[in-house]
């Protein structure tokens, strides 16, 4: 099976950026879609983005503006560019990659393999 290791987490304050990678163990993001899910302190969950196999990217409203999705297909590996980070981006960060159809590509469900999440703090 294909295995999905993130990195790049951190403590930031706010206004601060970290880049997150998603290391894939076979070239899986040639032919399916990437994604970064967030999950809050609070519990709460958000697909905050998707790039397809064939570059196409899709950005939650919270997020739109000041997070960049973008892939190499050489290194196997997806990147979330974070930038203007806020206090209430504090959560862990999955990365996933599925087959999502356009119209439901931030439903969790429709993404199959997951990592173990790398932690985001945003504090003062």
């Amino acid at each position: 099976q294909v295995q999905v290791v993130e990195s790049g987490g951190g403590v930031v304050q706010p206004g601060g950026s970290l880049r997150l990678s998603c290391a894939a163990s076979t070239n899986i993001y040639s032919f399916y879609s990437g994604g970064w899910s967030r999950l809050g302190p609070d519990m709460s969950r958000e697909l905050v983005a998707s790039i397809t196999d064939t570059g196409r990217v899709s950005y939650a409203d919270s997020v739109k503006g000041r997070f960049t999705i973008f892939k190499d297909n050489t290194k196997n590996t997806v990147y979330l560019q974070m930038t203007s980070l806020k206090d209430e981006d504090t959560a862990v960060y999955y990365c996933a990659f599925g087959d999502p159809p356009p119209s439901a590509w931030r439903h969790e469900a429709e993404y199959t393999f997951w990592g173990q999440g790398t932690q985001v703090t945003v504090s003062s």
